[in-house]
Order: C-alpha cells, then structure tokens, then sequence
C-alpha cells in the first residue's frame, strides 16, 4: 500500500488506502460483494474469514477515513450512532460521562434512554467554558465526548483545552466531528483520542448511505473498539464502503463549495429584518469565534437561524416555501436542506432542555449544499421577502 502521509488533503482522499485490483487492474475498489471467504485450511486465510469481521472494499474506507483524519487505525460503522453505541460501550456501569447541553438528539436520546438504563451517568454541561469540565470530574468520570460545532447552535468548543483537562484526568475523550469535516478540522492533532463522524453527511456527501466511523492512534482503544464493532456487529455492508470512497474523492471539492456558499447566506441573513439571529462561526462576534479560527480552516456550510416574532405555525409555514431548499432530515449533503430541529432531529430532548441550549420553536437549521449560490439566495429572497 503506497503511503499517502506526505500528500495533501485532496491526493488523500483519492488515492488513499486504495491500489488498482491486482487480479484485473480496475483503478476503483471493486465492491466485494461476499459474506464469507474461502480458507486454505482452518483459520488459514487471506485477512479475511467472515464479512462482519473485515471486508476489502470497507478496508480500503478505513484507511482512507483514517488517512484523512491523520490517524493510525480507523473503523466504519453502519450508522453514526453505531459508532457512538460502541465508544459507550467502553464503560461500566457506574461510570460517568461529562457532554455538551447542545447535542445531536439522538445522542442525547441514545445516551438518557438506553445507556442510563446500564448505570452509566450522563452530565449535560456548557462546554464552551472548558473549566466547566473540571467541576464534574470525579472518580467515576470515564469519557468526555464533546461536538464542535455543536448541533444545532453552532457553539464552538475548545477542542485542545478540554483536552488537556481529559488527560490530566485521565478521560477517554471524544469528538463528534461531523459538522466540520476532516476538511476543515482535526481533532486528533489537538488531544482528541477519539475522532466520531457521521459519515452519512459530508463525507458521503450525498445523501444516499448511512454509515458511521471512529479514527484513533490510540492501539489499545482501537482493540477495544474493534472488538466490540465484531461482536455487536454494527458494520456497513460493501457498497455503502464503495458508495463513500466515491464521495470521498471530492471531500475537499465540496467543502470549498459549502465554505463560500455558506459565508455569503450566513452574511445575508444576518442583516436581513426578519431573522432575529444567525448562528454562524465566521462572525467576529459569534462566542468563540477566535477558536474557531484557530482549530477550524474555515467556518463550514451549516447555519442555524431564528425568526423574529414567528410562532410555530409561522415557523412551519416559512420551512415549507422554498422550492430549491428542501425541507428534509440530515444535512451535509450536495444538495441544501433546511430542518425544524424541534419537532425533527432534535424533538427526543424536553422541552426544557432544549430551549435553555436555545433551540427554540422559531429556529430553523439550514445545511448550505453547492447549488449555484444566485439560486439559492433567490431563493431565500422569495420566501424572506
């Protein structure tokens, strides 16, 4: 296998972990379409003896996912959430967990609903002041899992100052780094043990596979990892593997694309007398903007925004107008998507909660995709007035 540490971001994400088929020539990663491998006599095979395990075409994805994230070792999951199940997974019951208040819903569904039911204690805290940390570490504290930026309300959160706290008390730490991509961030070279994506988003990257991922240099965490994705068998099948090293060739394509669309919209919005406020980590007065720049590239496609003295009926109304944004679940695709996260993706948290993270009735989640951006804003402008 050539190595590709040396290359840039975009050379990566074509050529690594991926050689021509040395039995025909093909130049892309044949989907190996089996479930089982012949063996030479018991035990003695080629790497591969049943496809829960291992599967070429899904190995070729793990090294490049790895690559991308400059880890040693990486693993596909057949959703995002399986790959979060399996981090957890890790701990005991009576162990503790220390989160952000502003979280996926399903992470926080996942994590109030099933694995509080096994002992294991969850704490919902504000991690944009990183010394917030430090006072719910106790003995029991095993993980640290954080988003940056945070899902819906675009928090930005200091990736290598919680890191520091992680190791000094010695916590297994975890980034879902889904909304910005290994394009524009990567956690690992800041502390981070655990890199968690959503692969269904931006590294899919068109809305057509669901799959999940974890990257680590850590050997031990990865044999602990590894051995629980075997045996709880949350893997991707082969051409859900090949449908994302397709995607993958054009990561650093689209993000440019997403990046540019989504600095002039989030620029329109802000100014506009109909959106009471635009979360957006590009402007100079969005909390944290200074991390931002420091740990991101760029500030990414994904905008939430609030509208001004809108009721839910209202809110619905102004989600259902547009006819180029397309009012739908997931974000991180080609194409733009706007989300009502409080009767959608985010509708398993209380009301309560959700609201002091200030995911309101009247916000709306918008996912720039990298249509023509004359589209687009005409499209906002039809519907915004």
């Amino acid at each position: 296998m050539k190595d590709t540490s040396n290359l840039g971001f975009g050379t990566r994400a074509i050529h690594a972990g991926q050689e021509p088929d040395p039995t025909t020539g093909a130049v892309m990663t044949p989907i190996y379409q089996t479930s089982t491998y012949a063996q030479e006599s018991p035990g003695k095979h080629k790497g591969y003896a049943y496809a829960r395990g291992k599967n070429p075409t899904r190995s070729a994805l793990e090294k490049c996912l790895a690559a991308l994230e400059g880890a040693k070792h990486g693993l596909a999951f057949s959703s995002g959430m399986g790959a979060t199940d399996a981090v957890v997974k890790l701990l005991r019951p009576g162990d503790e967990v220390i989160t952000g208040n502003d979280l996926y819903g399903g992470t926080y569904r996942m994590f109030t609903k099933v694995f509080a039911n096994y002992g294991i204690k969850f704490h919902f805290i504000d991690l944009s002041n990183p010394a917030e940390i430090t006072k719910h570490c106790n003995k029991n504290t095993k993980l640290l899992w954080i988003e940056t930026p945070t899902n819906p309300t675009m928090q930005i959160i200091d990736i290598e100052a919680c890191g520091v706290i992680a190791k000094k008390h010695n916590l297994i730490y975890c980034v879902d780094n889904t909304f910005a991509s290994p394009y524009l961030q990567n956690p690992l070279t800041l502390g981070a043990d655990i890199v968690m994506h959503s692969v269904t988003k931006y590294l899919g990257g068109h809305s057509d596979v669901v799959m999940g991922a974890l990257l680590t240099s850590n050997d031990e965490l990865y044999d602990q990892l590894a051995f629980i994705h075997n045996s709880c068998g949350a893997t991707p099948g082969p051409m859900d593997s090949f449908l994302v090293l397709r995607g993958l060739k054009t990561l650093h394509l689209r993000m440019k694309a997403h990046c540019e669309n989504g600095r002039t919209i989030a620029h329109y919005l802000k100014s506009h007398p109909k959106i009471e406020k635009v979360y957006w980590p590009g402007f100079n007065d969005h909390p944290n903007h200074e991390i931002a720049k420091k740990q991101m590239r760029d500030f990414g496609g994904m905008i939430s925004i609030v509208l001004k003295n809108a009721s839910l009926e209202d809110t619905f109304a102004f989600a259902s107008s547009f006819k180029v944004f397309t009012l739908a679940e997931s974000l991180g695709g080609v194409e733009s998507l706007i989300n009502h996260p409080a009767t959608m993706t985010h509708a398993s948290i209380p009301k309560v909660e959700r609201e002091a993270a200030g995911v309101v009735d009247n916000l709306l989640r918008l996912s720039i995709g990298v249509e023509d951006i004359e589209d687009l804003m005409n499209d906002l402008k039809s519907v915004l007035g």
